[in-house]
């Protein structure tokens, strides 16, 4: 059969990588005429560097892996005096580590892995923090990023990370912390960067970057991307994006600056299928902790386990309207309004296990389908500076929030049988019904092919559920100095949360609702003791809790609202309270070697002590008991001149405390996805003036896929290397190879039935060009 398309197409942008080609190329000819000459009338001192509220006249090095301030002024002391674990991956690290998406780039930050998703999970990213699901909890520019979807970083300026529960500064969920992106922003000044990647398994990449400035006060900022590849290693997976990013900017170095920013991404993915857990002969329900199944794809890691029907299309649209206004020199207002709205249209092939097979060497092909889209519209003013108070400087940033989210999710109706067949079709997969036998829905394990005559029949379900909330919030934070040596940071979030579902047939007709409202409080609390100027020792507390319906269907909902039903069919009542969690935590931070190297360290304790729980079989509560405790240590920035180092290591011991009633068969494991050990070292230095080299390791402890632990992914390590040579003044090679030993291991874990193998051997070579 051909393969199906969405019935919302999304175009293969072969054009835009052709403008973009051809942008670079045309661009670059003209410059480099006269690019030694313009670069060297440029003075030094003409350098700038834009913070959130204004510019200044001193230059930072773009080029250090060390960040000294998070972009949010939510954040209201420098990361060396912020009682919290911080790390921000800048822009040089994005760069050097070769890294395209979100994803690429976490995997320098130990302490979060990522899940994988189906059906009823979305596929798209799915972090982990500190063991804790944090699908919902990523930010664009301190604003929530509603929606699943595989983020792009083309147009994204660095990555903060926040760990430990953090619903003071982004609301609700952040049980384990939370994600913020920064984007690239209008800037004063004219620069133009662009560049093409080719690679193994067919990649091409294309990009530009580029700054123009009006007037005195006025610029704006173009960025755009396409990129095609396959994944080493994995047969017929392929991604095909690309996106835009324009930015303006009026009022730079004015009392009132105003900001207008854009983003599409559109994507058209073959999806990875994954690799099938083993299964006892007994079947999954055999499968015990002290032996748990691991993914095997019958001798052969590069076997896909879709068909030819398979997609995956995604778009995703933001608009942002900023307007910032110095009050005086020490009081700055800011109002941020944003509009966005994220699409996800699949047929994705789940290696499934519940038709009796993998143990017979034969897999079950399982359709997931989702056609989801969701609008985010959000109003966020806030209020930040400095005042003094009986001689005491505080240090603050406070603000209200409105925003209003909408997700409509349905689904396509896949025929998998269309011709008469024996009843042995629908319970189980054995060698005998490989091929024409089940319609090809049943295949070989060790040898799978894609391409079979599959004789289903695919049409879109309109039934589905939309899902609506309102986030009516007020916060405050607060630095307040005491002395030199001892600092309070504080923050206190009030959220009045309002949600509901309807579900509904083919035929429009309602078949079931419900709706929510939670009001909760979060705060944060630190004590800064400053040893030196440069170092801080600090003990603080945090919280986070998580309403039922928090993620509108967009997410794993550990706390859905309503319309859980058992297996039978019949709903489940609840109580339908916010989860919460706290964090207890200590830790020092220091800026040596002149301030050029970051070292921090934290000891943390996270619990949710209501986390919901089914008690008997008509109903659920917010019983549960769950608990991450552990160590963190990092490193960021300059050892010497030429020499950098971006590293951290992160230990957690995770447990169940208390399943509930029918769940206590899992108190003592381990929580899913949350490795014990987990370590990264990336570090470059500067051969001459004109080679680096560098590389990194990347480690990654066992984890299991479910609480029950009767899936697991091994642990690895992982290698990689680079090398970058600057041809001119304005035009530079870089080579990086990701996975250097070509190991062949999994990066996503999901429950039951499969899990996602990450590429292997991918080398990506780089011309870049800047003016």
């Amino acid at each position: 059969m051909a393969r199906q398309h969405a019935q919302l197409p999304v175009s293969s942008p072969r054009l835009l990588a052709s403008a973009i080609g051809v942008a670079i190329t045309a661009g670059s000819a003209g410059q480099m005429v006269f690019a030694a000459e313009k670069t060297d009338s440029k003075a030094a001192g003409n350098a700038i560097a834009l913070d959130a509220t204004a510019i200044t006249g001193e230059a930072q090095d773009s080029t250090s892996y060390q960040v000294e301030k998070a972009s949010s002024p939510k954040y209201t002391a420098p990361l060396v005096d912020t009682p919290r674990s911080v790390t921000v991956i800048p822009q040089q690290v994005l760069k050097d580590t070769g890294a395209l998406n979100m994803q690429d780039a976490l995997r320098t930050v130990p302490g979060i892995t990522f899940g994988a998703g189906e059906g009823g999970n979305p596929q798209g990213d799915r972090p982990f923090i500190r063991g804790f699901d944090a699908q919902g909890d990523t930010y664009l520019d301190g604003v929530r990023d509603t929606g699943s979807q595989s983020r792009e970083i083309f147009a994204v300026e660095n990555i903060e990370v926040s760990k430990g529960p953090n619903s003071a500064i982004g609301g609700r969920g952040a049980a384990g912390g939370s994600i913020n992106l920064v984007s690239k922003k209008a800037h004063l000044g004219n620069s133009f960067d662009g560049g093409f990647t080719w690679g193994s398994d067919q990649t091409q990449r294309y990009t530009l970057d580029g700054n123009y400035q009006f007037s005195d006060t006025a610029a704006g900022r173009l960025n755009l991307m396409s990129h095609e590849s396959n994944v080493a290693g994995r047969d017929k997976v392929d991604y095909d994006r690309w996106g835009i990013a324009p930015s303006l900017a009026f009022g730079l170095g004015t009392d009132t600056r105003v900001n207008l920013d854009y983003y599409h991404l559109e994507s058209n993915d073959t999806p990875d299928s994954g690799v099938p857990y083993t299964i006892p002969a007994g079947g999954s329900a055999a499968r015990t902790k002290s032996n748990p199944d691991k993914p095997y794809a019958g001798g052969d890691h590069s076997n896909f386990y879709g068909l030819d029907r398979d997609f995956r299309k995604g778009r995703t649209d933001t608009a942002t309207f900023a307007i910032e206004h110095d009050l005086s020199d020490s009081l700055t207002i800011k109002n941020t309004l944003r509009h966005g709205t994220s699409m996800q249209d699949y047929i994705l092939t789940q290696p499934d296990d519940s038709k009796g097979n993998v143990n017979n060497g034969t897999v079950w092909r399982r359709a997931n389908t989702r056609v989801s889209n969701t609008e985010t519209t959000t109003n966020q003013t806030d209020l930040f500076g400095n005042f003094y108070v009986a001689g005491f400087k505080n240090s603050f940033s406070t603000g209200v929030e409105y925003t209003r989210e909408e997700s409509q999710k349905s689904s396509y109706n896949v025929n998998t049988d269309t011709t008469p067949r024996t009843s042995a079709v629908t319970t189980n997969c054995n060698p005998g019904l490989i091929g024409a036998a089940s319609g090809y829905n049943c295949t070989s394990l060790s040898n799978p092919n894609a391409n079979d005559p599959w004789n289903g029949a695919i049409s879109r379900n309109y039934a589905g559920t939309d899902t609506q909330s309102d986030t009516y919030a007020l916060y405050v934070f607060d630095t307040l100095e005491l002395s030199e040596q001892w600092l309070v940071n504080m923050g206190l979030r009030y959220d009045h949360f309002e949600t509901g579902y309807k579900s509904y047939n083919n035929a429009g007709t309602t078949t079931s609702k419900g709706s929510d409202t939670s009001e909760f409080v979060t705060g944060q609390f630190g004590v800064v003791y400053k040893p030196a100027e440069n170092g801080s020792i600090y003990a603080s507390y945090a919280t986070s809790a998580t309403p039922p319906g928090n993620t509108l269907g967009e997410g794993q909902e550990g706390n859905p609202l309503g319309g859980t039903a058992d297996r039978t069919g019949n709903l489940l009542s609840s109580d339908m309270e916010p989860e919460t969690t706290k964090n207890y935590e200590i830790g020092t931070k220091w800026d040596l070697l002149n301030d050029r190297l970051s070292l921090t360290a934290d000891i943390f304790r996270t619990e949710k002590e209501n986390a919901r729980v089914q008690v008997d079989t008509t109903s659920y509560e917010n019983a549960g008991k769950t608990r991450v405790q552990g160590i963190e240590l990092s490193a960021s920035g300059k050892i010497t001149d030429k020499w950098q180092v971006f590293a951290g290591y992160a230990f957690m011991d995770s447990e169940q405390v208390d399943g509930g009633p029918l769940g206590r068969a899992n108190d003592g494991n381990e929580l899913p996805n949350t490795p014990k050990n987990s370590a990264s070292l990336w570090t470059t230095y500067q051969v001459t003036p004109k080679l680096t080299i560098g590389g990194g390791a990347f480690y990654v402890d066992d984890v299991y896929g479910s609480v029950a632990n009767t899936t697991m992914v091994d642990s690895y390590v992982r290698y990689d290397a680079m090398a970058a040579y600057k041809l001119t003044k304005n035009i530079d090679l870089q080579l990086n190879v990701q996975n250097l030993t070509n190991e062949t291991y999994y990066d996503k874990a999901f429950s039951t039935h499969f899990a996602n193998q990450a590429a292997g051997r991918t080398a990506l070579l780089s011309t870049n060009f800047h003016f």
